[in-house]
């Protein structure tokens, strides 16, 4: 361990956890061997995990030791052995720290009858020397009082010789517009006018980073109110992992509750109005997705009003019954805690996000004295991905303009630079599909309605398939097709890449990049890869995706791409052409393959480190590369592994990828003349983000 970093709040509701995990986010994108470690436990819980410590292990993978608990700590400083436990505090920080760059503390947060949590805080920082990160709030405090909490802070920690503080981060910037503390309901006006800047007077401390008050980050789930409520759920169908960004007491007249009916709402209604609920079904089959409603009172819907909003129901959306009236309803309601629950992996991780974003990492890598990239983590390739696009911001079409997830990555791409977007579509329907969202399409996103361009390429189109004797109508219908449309504003220079595949197949987006773009004049395929993120390592699986049975050679031009993509996107490639043999262990046509493909690649390109055929365990694992293929230079330590065929490879990432739990990126096409790339029909709204910024990156 070089460094190691102890975080501590300057007072209540900070948000400790949630700036101590977005430090480890923004420092593992920096590519260093990170820790975490809370070493006294402040959760009361006997049968959950502490939610640092889980968030920890399932989100960066680190299984930190199990800590010290408060009650434990406080009746030793109580009977004077507080030298007794800081060795217990070191004891544990050694075990979690061993072979890390950096370790990061946990501090303890004041709470009402827990004495000794200042003293024990300021104890384990200087124990273990560690360099002190503050953590303020502006909550509802104004600008001089935030100040001011720093400053007091600081000093009971060590005096005017600040040395061993390393700065603090502001938390909550923003957050007086509210004017309660209460998590629901939320003023979605408010979301749009939040202050993002403070400026702190009389401070001689660095401001490692300012994170935005956002109202969205404390959105909970439809389970997190049924659990806090302790409601029943009526329909089997319900999604209860929706989140709950406003909620609307409905007991007006349907026409004026019509605009409080948004994505995220969370309708409460005496359950005895028949009309809310059928004019909430009713939004929710035009594509709005409301949270869900929740009906008061303990009226239940009868059975042939409930099947008459049967379709509606069905779409996940959740009916809730409290037996409360709908004043009690909602004063409990109010009362539903904004931290982070235990079990919900994917709010912490969006919250991860946001801090991380907001510190300044390159001043924290020069503290550290940090080179960068002692591993590709998942967290450093995606910033290195969108921080690549960012230099050279291109113009990507998006051929499927109307898709939900699709309009979600362009207004994304928009907002963190990343490319700028063309949808392809009709613009009132995007725009009432990000309506429903409650979303707002950026003037960087560009919006082109097929049909009025359509005509313009006709010729072009005709001209670059004259050998196939297209005609005027053929090219008119098949223009009708957005993806051959984005395909000719590609082939044209009119954008500079291509991203489809949430709705169409892989065959729908490759054909008409094939007859259209065609290859580079030095490749005779097109092939794929995916970037598998593996918990300690990004690696490279190719393909997976678009070659059925590859002969040697077209399996030697895939390795070849492969390695190229890889250098090209920050990982210095160790190829291993995969087999169920290796070296010469066993044989047969397929092994014969891979030999021959594996001696054509090495000729080709003396320059990559290739070797095959290995095993995936000979390729993968160091103990098992000792034995099977000892003087091989990739066994044990390949990072582009190259299947044989398809069925192999896309087996392989699917069972890894599920198996594990793992985001894997891509497929991204190569050999094509300009970029064009697949989404699988499951893409999550992140994997078209990355996807567009795999392909700006291409482009540039």
């Amino acid at each position: 361990m070089r460094h190691s970093f102890f975080v501590a709040p300057t007072g209540y509701g900070t948000g400790l956890t949630s700036v101590c995990l977005g430090l480890l986010n923004a420092l593992d994108k920096l590519g260093l061997k990170l820790s975490f470690c809370k070493p006294i436990e402040q959760h009361q819980s006997n049968t959950v995990n502490d939610p640092s410590l889980n968030f920890v292990n399932v989100i960066q993978d680190i299984t930190p030791p199990k800590p010290i608990k408060l009650s434990i700590a406080q009746k030793m400083m109580a009977d004077g052995k507080e030298d007794d436990l800081m060795e217990m505090v070191v004891d544990i920080c050694q075990k979690a720290s061993q072979s890390a760059d950096i370790l990061i503390l946990e501090g303890l947060v004041p709470q009402e009858n827990s004495p000794f949590i200042h003293r024990i805080n300021a104890k384990i920082a200087t124990t273990l020397d560690s360099q002190i990160i503050l953590v303020a709030a502006q909550n509802q405090l104004n600008e001089q009082e935030v100040a001011n909490q720093i400053n007091i802070t600081a000093n009971a920690y060590c005096g005017k010789n600040r040395g061993q503080i390393l700065g603090y981060v502001l938390n909550k910037v923003g957050a007086q517009v509210q004017t309660q503390d209460a998590v629901l309901p939320i003023d979605s006006e408010l979301i749009q006018n939040v202050p993002t800047d403070i400026e702190l007077k009389g401070l001689d401390l660095k401001c490692i980073g300012k994170i935005p008050f956002t109202p969205s980050l404390l959105a909970p789930r439809v389970s997190d109110v049924v659990n806090h409520l302790n409601c029943q759920v009526i329909n089997d169908t319900a999604n209860l992992q929706r989140r709950i960004t406003n909620v609307t007491i409905c007991a007006r007249s349907v026409h004026n509750m019509l605009d409080s009916l948004k994505a995220g709402t969370l309708v409460i209604t005496p359950g005895d109005r028949d009309d809310i609920l059928l004019v909430s079904c009713m939004a929710a089959l035009n594509g709005i997705q409301l949270a869900g409603i929740l009906l008061t009172g303990g009226y239940k819907p009868d059975s042939d009003l409930y099947n008459l909003c049967l379709q509606a129901i069905n779409t996940g959306l959740p009916i809730l019954l409290a037996d409360t009236n709908t004043y009690n309803t909602a004063k409990k309601l109010d009362e539903i805690e904004s931290s982070v629950p235990v079990d919900d992996v994917q709010r912490m991780q969006t919250v991860m996000n946001q801090v991380s974003e907001s510190l300044d990492i390159d001043w924290l890598a020069e503290k550290v004295n940090a080179d960068r990239n002692f591993k590709l983590s998942p967290a450093a390739f995606r910033h290195h991905l969108i921080e690549s696009a960012r230099r050279q911001v291109k113009r990507i079409v998006l051929p499927e303009g109307e898709e939900i997830r699709t309009i979600q990555a362009a207004i994304i791409c928009a907002e963190k630079n990343i490319a700028s977007c063309v949808l392809l579509g009709d613009k009132d329907k995007i725009k009432l599909v990000a309506d429903s969202l409650s979303l707002q399409i950026p003037n960087q996103v560009e919006i082109i309605k097929p049909e009025t361009i359509a005509p313009k390429f006709v010729p072009q189109l005709q001209e670059m398939r004259k050998h196939k004797n297209m005609t005027e109508q053929q090219a008119q219908e098949l223009l009708e097709d957005p993806v051959v449309l984005g395909t000719m504003m590609l082939a044209l220079g009119q954008v500079d890449g291509l991203v489809s595949g949430a709705v169409n197949t892989t065959a729908n987006t490759i054909r008409p990049a094939l007859q259209l773009i065609k290859t580079k004049p030095d490749t005779s395929l097109v092939s794929s890869i995916f970037f598998m993120c593996l918990p300690e390592q990004v690696v490279i699986y190719g393909d997976c995706a678009v070659n059925p049975d590859p002969t040697a050679e077209q399996l030697a031009e895939i390795a070849i791409q492969s390695g190229d993509s890889a250098i090209a996107f920050g990982i210095e490639p160790k190829i291993a052409m995969i087999s169920y043999s290796t070296g010469s262990s066993g044989g047969g046509a397929d092994v014969d393959k891979v030999i021959k493909a594996t001696e054509l690649a090495k000729q080709k390109r003396p320059d990559l480190l290739i070797d095959g055929p290995l095993q995936y365990d000979a390729a993968s694992v160091k103990s098992v590369a000792e034995s099977k293929a000892p003087n091989s230079p990739v066994a044990g330590q390949a990072n582009v592994f190259v299947f044989p065929d398809l069925n192999t490879g896309n087996t392989t990432y699917k069972a890894v990828q599920r198996s594990a739990n793992l985001v894997s990126i891509g497929p991204m096409l190569q050999g094509l003349n300009k970029p064009v790339n697949d989404l699988s029909r499951g893409a999550l709204v992140d994997d078209i983000v990355y996807t567009i910024a795999l392909t700006a990156i291409q482009a540039q």
